[in-house]
C-alpha cells in the first residue's frame, strides 16, 4: 500500500474578497451566521479590512493599525463606535430589516 502526501494549505478569505459587492455579501453572510456573536462579526470585518489593506482602513477609520488588528481579531468584541468607524472606512453600510 502506498500513501500519497497530503498538502494542507491555509485558506485566507481576504485573498478572495475582490469587489465591494463580494465584501458586502461576505459581511451579510457572516452577520446572518453569527448568532449574535459580536467577536465573529468583528473577525469578518477584519477579513474585509485585510482585503482592502489594513493600513489604509486604519488611516481612514482614524485608529492605529495595531488597535485595528486587536479590535478585529475575533478574540474580543470591539466597541460599537469602532465598528461604525470601520464600516465607514470600508465603504459598507449597516442596515436593518425586519426579522
Amino acid at each position: 500500500m502506498t500513501r500519497k502526501n497530503t498538502v494542507i494549505e491555509t485558506y485566507d478569505v481576504a485573498e478572495h474578497l475582490r469587489s465591494p459587492e463580494e465584501m458586502a455579501a461576505y459581511l451579510d453572510a457572516c452577520i446572518d451566521e453569527s448568532d449574535g456573536d459580536a467577536a465573529f462579526i468583528a473577525k469578518a470585518l477584519g477579513d474585509v479590512a485585510r482585503a482592502q489593506g489594513m493600513t489604509k482602513v486604519a488611516r481612514d477609520a482614524g485608529v492605529s493599525r495595531e488597535s485595528l488588528y486587536k479590535a478585529l481579531s475575533g478574540e474580543r468584541s470591539p466597541d460599537f463606535a469602532t465598528v461604525l468607524k470601520v464600516t465607514r472606512a470600508l465603504g459598507v453600510r449597516l442596515h436593518a430589516t425586519a426579522a
